[in-house]
Order: structure tokens, then sequence, then C-alpha cells
């Protein structure tokens, strides 16, 4: 495939997940919460997450404001979430760092997770991977205050 048609499918995912943020309502019925901020920008994320009594991540809601990259990666955080255990996401959560940090490995692995696939192109923008981990920084901080955290 092309590179301008892998930049074309990136940017179609990033746009498609901001314009259409899933899992953007905020649960009033949660077991845990997580926050991030990122002062130098203002981007920032608040999450709430359900378990079922498995273990398994049942519902999310998360609200944020900022940049297109911190809200897409949100939605394509919160769709994966679904349906995992916090173990499971924990390990989802170092995948999806070292791809960000360029781990040959982690890239070989590109095809399981769905649209987090797209996150790859954020790599080409180095001062965006930030803004990329945002949602998964407010995710870890939700399960560390689960009782298996």
């Amino acid at each position: 495939m092309a590179l301008e048609r892998l930049d074309d499918l990136y940017r179609d995912a990033i746009l498609e997940h901001r314009r259409n943020p899933r899992n953007a309502d905020k649960l009033e019925d949660f077991d845990t919460t997580g926050d991030a901020v990122n002062p130098f920008c203002g981007d920032e994320i608040h999450l709430q997450l359900k378990q079922d009594d498995k273990g398994r991540i049942t519902a999310v809601g998360l609200q944020g404001e900022g940049c297109s990259i911190n809200r897409a990666s949100g939605s394509m955080m919160s769709e994966a979430a679904k349906g995992k255990t916090p173990t499971e996401i924990r390990a989802l959560t170092d995948w999806v760092r070292k791809l960000m940090q360029g781990d040959p490995e982690a890239e070989s692995q590109l095809s399981p997770e769905g649209d987090l696939r797209n996150l790859f192109g954020v790599r080409e923008y180095p001062i965006r991977i930030k803004c990329a981990l945002l949602p998964w920084s407010a995710l870890d901080e939700a399960l560390s205050k689960l009782s298996d955290g």
C-alpha cells in the first residue's frame, strides 16, 4: 500500500473518531475514574469505568477537551477497553506506549486491535505523541484504583 494511502487512512480514522467519539456519555454508575491533563496545551480527559462481577470492563465513559489526536485516541481506547480485564488492558496500554516509542515488536502487532493501528501515524509527529497517550494515562489512573489494581 502506498505511503500516501496509509496517510489518508490515518487521517480518516482520526477525523472519524474526533467527529463521532465513542463512549462519550458520562457514566452515572461506575466503579472507578481517571483523569489526565496536559497543562502545556490544555488537553484533558475524564474517564469512568464499570466492571462486571468477573472483572471485565462493561462500560466506558470518556469526556475530554483538546486536539483531534487526543480525542480520537480516547475514543479508540474506550472501544478497545470494553470486554477486557484490567490485566488485558494494562497489556494493551503497554503495547500502545511501545508503539508510540517505535518498538519494532509493537509495530509487528499492528493489526490485532482494530482502529488502534491508526495511532501508528501519530509517530510521524513526535510532538503529538503526548496527545495520543493522554487518554491512556487516565486509563492507567482508573485501573490503579480498582481492587486488583
